[in-house]
């Protein structure tokens, strides 16, 4: 559970970087979220997006453009850095378990 606040995070956190990636100007992401270009341009410095925002935000960029997909799960991965892993092994034993 814990992941998923982690994925939140790296991508709140990451929002700035994954807008200067897409090559959108501000004004027309602003539009596309329904908020004015100033308080977009303060959000995007502060990384004080709500939770809409940044819905509405990771929609418009993961549709058109791939190397914001592909930064945006990257920061999804660096996030999950500190979890626990298993071995393939340890995995075709679990798996084997399930039937």
């Amino acid at each position: 559970m814990l992941s998923v606040f982690s994925e939140y995070n790296a991508i709140k956190e990451g929002m700035a970087n994954l807008i200067e990636v897409s090559g959108y100007r501000n004004d027309y992401l602003a539009r596309k979220i329904g908020i004015s270009n100033a308080n977009f341009s303060v959000k995007k410095q502060r990384g004080s997006w709500t939770d809409k925002e940044l819905a509405k935000l990771v929609d418009v960029l993961t549709n058109v453009n791939e190397d914001v997909e592909d930064l945006l799960m990257l920061q999804i991965v660096r996030s999950r850095k500190d979890e626990p892993t298993m071995s393939y092994e340890e995995y075709k034993k679990e798996v084997a378990s399930w039937k």
